[in-house]
């Protein structure tokens, strides 16, 4: 691990120059000879920035808007995301750090194995290429693509994110013809020592999730599913972290540890999510409580499961301080999830469902269920079905909310994404100020509500508005300042492609 984060340190620099120009820098003795650049140095570099970008910054964002979080007590970090507000400035920093380092660093990865004939590397960096590509789009809905990464073009176009799906697609499809499943894959954290067939797995788990985004793909669907040839298990980064500053998982060395000595306290449970984990009747009894709750979350000092509400920091309470709140389960090594089984199995139900395969697609709903509770190591998947039964006539209601709750405590920004898509959870008649008035403590009323739901956060965003969701980030600033190709930003409340 060490060794490998001191090559990722120096690759990153490395990255940030064109792909047509890295064998032209000067040596250094504390650099790679370029006589020794290649896919084992370059690829874990690549890996790393995705991982420290996806699995802390999207998360955090991702949490905010699916309300999987709240602001804690008293600080401000994230409020305006609490709000359904962001800016091009806030994402900037990612924006950079996935398209600069991470595309680049993996098209020298592509041009090296290219080169080589080295057909495992290739395929590999093609789908970590095209898993970047996927969340910017997702992110965003239009940015550089086909112009991308040509250092002589300054004022790269903005493809449209249904143009960039169909791309990628693409692009994997023709990594998976040149590859063979006993293919050797170069130095890698996701799948260590292996040959390129969990590769070949992750890649059609990854067409399935763009062809079932895109709409009107059955037939591609319908073949991946005969064929059946996914990941399995859950595709994460997990075995890549130590104990130690610098070899944290990144939302854990973000906003749970202490090692860099801050204790502030930002991301707490949203009320949305521990509502509907923990459903109770009118009269606050227990109703049902899901077993994957103490794996998403930690109780609160009082040994409770509580959740704050989305647009208020709760800075002038005197009731419901720091200790009040519970907060995110998190370890120096846990996972940064990139793909789940359970996923896949929620992408076949949909596939079902939408084809009037009914019998099917509660087969695969309850498959999916079961694949959440594997992933949480926890028993009771039968006991989520019965309160949240699968339901055909409504079946993106039942996939959209058993879905959202699976993704809470594993990947809050693609939960966040396929809630924009599939628009369930949908937003409830209670209303964030229906539970809490910031100027009394003794209005925050939980009990009100309703499981299943969304609900306005008590000061929403004024270009989002009341019962609505942020649908897209405004184009990073990084990307759009000085190019003056960058179409107008289309509004905080259209939708991506995908979700229209």
């Amino acid at each position: 691990m060490k060794k490998l984060a001191i090559i990722t340190t120096i690759v990153l620099g490395l990255a940030a120059t064109s792909c047509d120009s890295y064998m032209d820098i000067n040596e250094s003795p504390n650099s790679p000879k370029e006589s020794d650049l290649n896919s084992s140095i370059l690829f874990p570099a690549a890996e790393m920035n995705l991982a420290a970008s996806y699995g802390d910054y999207l998360r955090i964002v991702g949490g905010y808007f699916a309300q999987y979080y709240s602001q804690s007590f008293g600080t401000s970090n994230y409020l305006d995301y609490s709000q359904f507000q962001m800016s091009a400035t806030r994402s900037s920093s990612t924006y950079t750090q996935l398209n600069t380092r991470g595309l680049k660093t993996l098209q020298l990865v592509r041009n090296y194995a290219e080169q080589h004939e080295e057909w495992g590397d290739y395929l590999a960096a093609t789908v970590l290429r095209a898993f970047i590509y996927q969340a910017l789009v997702d992110c965003y809905g239009e940015v550089p693509y086909t112009e991308a990464l040509d250092v002589n073009n300054a004022t790269p176009k903005y493809d449209s994110g249904e143009t960039i799906y169909n791309g990628i697609i693409a692009e994997i499809n023709d990594a998976l013809s040149r590859a063979k499943a006993t293919d050797r894959v170069c130095t890698n954290f996701l799948f260590p020592g292996q040959t390129a067939d969990p590769w070949i797995k992750f890649a059609n788990a990854l067409k399935l999730k763009l062809y079932s985004r895109m709409g009107g793909s059955d037939g591609e669907i319908a073949a991946l599913l005969d064929e059946a040839n996914f990941p399995e298990e859950d595709v994460a980064y997990k075995d890549c972290w130590a104990n130690e500053n610098g070899a944290l998982s990144p939302f854990f060395a973000e906003e749970i540890s202490t090692s860099w000595g801050s204790t502030q306290i930002n991301v707490v449970a949203n009320i949305a999510i521990i509502g509907s984990m923990q459903v109770k009747d009118a009269t606050g009894g227990l109703v049902y409580e899901d077993p994957r709750l103490p794996s998403f979350f930690l109780k609160n000092g009082s040994g409770n499961y509580t959740g704050g509400i989305s647009g208020s920091n709760f800075s002038t309470s005197s009731s419901y301080k720091a200790a009040y709140w519970c907060r995110p389960v998190g370890s120096y090594d846990m996972p940064v999830y990139l793909l789940t089984r359970a996923e896949i199995a929620f992408f076949a139900a949909e596939y079902f469902a939408r084809n009037g395969r009914a019998m099917e697609a509660e087969i695969a709903y309850k498959m999916a269920v079961g694949e959440s509770f594997a992933t949480c190591g926890v028993d009771g998947a039968d006991g989520f079905v019965a309160q949240w039964p699968y339901d055909q006539n409504n079946y993106k209601k039942s996939i959209g909310i058993a879905k959202w709750i699976a993704l809470a405590g594993v990947n809050p920004f693609e939960g966040y994404c396929e809630l924009r898509r599939l628009k369930y959870p949908a937003f409830g008649t209670v209303k964030g100020s229906d539970m809490y008035n910031e100027n009394d403590d003794a209005s925050y009323q939980p009990g009100k509500y309703e499981a299943g739901t969304l609900y306005t956060p008590i000061k929403v965003f004024g270009p989002v508005g009341d019962n609505q969701l942020l649908q897209r980030f405004p184009y990073a600033e990084s990307s759009s300042a000085r190019n003056t190709s960058a179409p107008a930003f289309p509004g905080y409340t259209t939708p991506i492609f995908w979700a229209q």
